[in-house]
């Protein structure tokens, strides 16, 4: 496995200058490339981290594994394996924020490592760790281009934490099976595709399709010079089939989580009122073909 970058504690490590701010001033449907995409959402998380941790540290826990907003928990699926194979597993969670799916998978034995895009966000990784007593170790890294070795993780995981901001649904695939092994497992949640066509509203509009499933411009937030402060890209489930394949990963399952009868929290986009009559999350589990 390569050496993580681990950021200082005093946020010392060489950084391009971030905007004093992510005010927004328009939105737009448009292409955005790889590096506005990674510079956006470096730039967006930077600014969000604390904010979002303090809004959902609550629902995320300190050390538990949430597939997405309706509330699915990796103990409850077991998409990443049992008990026994997590034990001793080399995992790689990828957008890992404060790390809480890879503290989980710490404390279930598993050597779990956790990368995000923004310093901040592992900054907070940093605080669980003294706060828990299991410390994850952290990279800052750009998912598009992992500073890992060849083959060095048994799993690689991604609760909505990088998937999502990609441009290139097949190109990250091909990175991430790049630092997977032979017969390895790979897992990521995103938003439902079919949600793209709907307003991310949690009320009685947001079941009124307003966009073409088919539209993969991105959806770009830009503050008043022009500039992407964040970045989302639509890939349809069709797209996420073929990247698995391109990759040379072999499509496990598909899981849609229903929305739960006891789950009456409202996150952003996502609410009862919308999960129980629309998809709101897809998880994609498929495995490296041995070489």
């Amino acid at each position: 496995m390569g050496n993580p970058v681990l950021p200082g504690e005093n946020g010392s490590m060489a950084q391009e200058r971030m905007p004093d701010s992510t005010d927004v001033v328009r939105v737009a449907h448009r292409p955005a490339d790889s590096g506005e995409s990674a510079r956006a959402s470096r730039c967006w998380w930077e600014h969000s981290a604390d904010e979002y941790q303090a809004d959902n540290g609550p629902f995320l826990g300190d050390a538990r594994f949430v597939w997405g907003p309706e509330g699915l928990e990796e103990q409850q699926v077991r998409l990443l394996g049992s008990a026994e194979e997590l034990r001793g597993a080399r995992v790689l969670e990828l957008g890992c924020g404060a790390g809480q799916c890879a503290r989980w998978l710490r404390d279930q034995g598993a050597y779990a490592v956790g990368m995000d895009v923004a310093h901040r966000q592992l900054l907070h990784s940093r605080e669980l760790d003294r706060r828990t007593g299991t410390p994850v170790p952290v990279a800052q890294a750009d998912a598009q281009s992992l500073p890992f070795a060849d083959a060095a993780f048994d799993i690689v995981c991604s609760a909505f934490g990088a998937f999502p901001f990609v441009p290139d649904a097949a190109a990250a695939l091909v990175e991430t099976a790049r630092v997977l092994r032979p017969g390895g497992t790979v897992v990521f949640s995103v938003s439902h595709p079919v949600r793209w066509c709907f307003p991310d509203d949690p009320g009685p509009e947001g079941l009124v399709a307003t966009e073409s499933y088919f539209d993969r411009s991105a959806y770009v937030e830009e503050d008043s010079s022009g500039r992407a402060v964040y970045v989302e890209h639509h890939h349809t489930i069709g797209d996420w089939v073929r990247a698995v394949a391109a990759a040379g990963l072999r499509m496990r399952d598909l899981v849609e989580p229903e929305w739960p009868e006891d789950n009456d929290r409202t996150w952003e986009g996502w609410s009862p009122l919308r999960g129980h009559i629309l998809p709101g999350t897809a998880i994609v589990a498929a495995v490296k073909d041995a070489a």
